[in-house]
């Protein structure tokens, strides 16, 4: 899909959304079908695509599955699928897996995961600004910084035993140190310092994610279950793009239960 609002001084930009049927939380969720204003229902992996689409610069879009089923959804609503290999660890190798597909790579590779629809279009725009600006990024990917309520969730959820969100620490150049589904840094009691919530969305050289693919799984990446670790313990450049905090939530559909908090944001997107 060719976007003529790209303009030539721009690196080409290719969005892959990764799309697996066998999710262990909710098998099938790219199929799942949400409701949005006035009653239109349309599957996660279409919506998806559809925030995919509101993005401006991309030259191009398409879904990474393994899946025939989901597959088959894409093509039925017109976009583009390309099909990926069933091992693929997690989005980052399917995303590695699509673009060693391609005729000809794009300079920047977005990865847009299948369950985050919810993504403000401005939050990719920064990252390829990021990687533009910055040669010496790799790889980029967002964070906000969380407020009092946001912080005090996080640490309500880690008390109770419960995985909250993905937290990040960044120096000063905004180069990654570490990503952590605890509540990094530790802050003492009476001590300001910000926790900064990092969104899963991230921009790719292909190069990285050539090399991604070359490196075995890192045991941080194993205990932690976060992708982006296995770019850190590798040395690779990860630039944090700060962004202000959405108007509304950006909820991933990981169970069932995410379904009317979805739905609620894409009635409320609309009316506003």
């Amino acid at each position: 899909m060719t976007d003529t609002r790209r303009q030539d001084s721009q690196p080409s930009c290719c969005i892959i959304i990764p799309a697996r049927f066998a999710s262990t939380r909710y098998p099938g969720k790219p199929l799942a079908r949400l409701r949005g204003a006035e009653g239109v229902e349309r599957t996660l992996v279409e919506w998806t695509w559809r925030a995919a689409q509101a993005v401006t610069g991309v030259s191009s879009i398409l879904v990474a599955t393994d899946d025939e089923r989901i597959a088959e959804e894409v093509e039925r609503f017109g976009g583009q699928v390309v099909m990926t290999p069933a091992d693929c660890a997690n989005g980052t190798e399917r995303c590695a897996a699509a673009l060693s597909l391609l005729p000809f790579p794009p300079e920047i590779v977005i990865n847009l995961q299948g369950d985050a629809l919810l993504t403000p279009p401005n939050i990719v725009t920064a990252l390829v600004r990021r990687m533009t600006q910055e040669p010496g990024f790799a790889v980029a990917t967002p964070a906000i910084a969380c407020t009092p309520v946001m912080a005090g969730h996080l640490l309500n959820d880690r008390a109770a035993g419960r995985v909250g969100g993905t937290t990040v620490v960044f120096n000063a150049r905004g180069d990654a140190l570490y990503f952590s589904k605890n509540v990094i840094p530790y802050v003492p009691e009476g001590v300001s310092f910000p926790v900064h919530l990092h969104l899963g969305v991230y921009a790719y050289r292909p190069e990285a994610l050539v090399a991604y693919v070359a490196t075995p799984p890192s045991m941080l990446e194993q205990v932690e279950g976060l992708e982006q670790l296995r770019f850190l313990d590798a040395g690779v450049r990860m630039g944090i793009v700060l962004c202000n905090k959405p108007d509304g939530p950006i909820v991933e559909l990981n169970n069932p239960a995410d379904v009317p908090l979805i739905e609620e944001e894409l009635r409320r997107r609309l009316a506003n």
